[in-house]
């Protein structure tokens, strides 16, 4: 989930390519993403933090409402420092920072991998 349409292909490209067992769907709000987690099956939830609508913490809460055990990473611009504050106390799986290397796409597959299979 993320409003930029262009990282959002990008993020899907490079995460099927570095994962071959991921599928990966995208939306760019936040109501379309959720009326799509209650309409079908997904292992995990991978959401930017800024985002017109609701922010991340919120939108969290609100898959969480919907499918309490449901893998959830944020995958943003924020530095750890500044994420770990804004997600103190919430139900976050991981977090891996935006960069402008690709390696971060290899980071992020092996997160979702290791948390669906766990």
């Amino acid at each position: 989930m993320d409003e930029d349409t262009d990282v959002l292909e990008l993020t899907q490209t490079f995460l099927e390519r570095e994962d071959e067992g991921l599928d990966v769907s995208t939306e760019t709000s936040s109501e379309a993403a959720l009326t799509r987690l209650e309409d079908g099956s997904f292992d995990c939830v991978v959401s930017d933090y800024n985002m017109p609508g609701m922010t991340g913490i919120e939108f969290m809460e609100a898959v969480r409402e919907r499918s309490p055990g449901l893998p959830f990473f944020f995958f943003t611009g924020k530095d750890r420092d500044e994420m770990d504050a804004i997600s103190e106390g919430a139900d976050v799986t991981g977090y891996v920072q935006k960069g402008t290397g690709t390696e971060r796409y290899g980071d992020l597959a092996r997160e979702i991998r290791t948390a669906v299979e766990g």
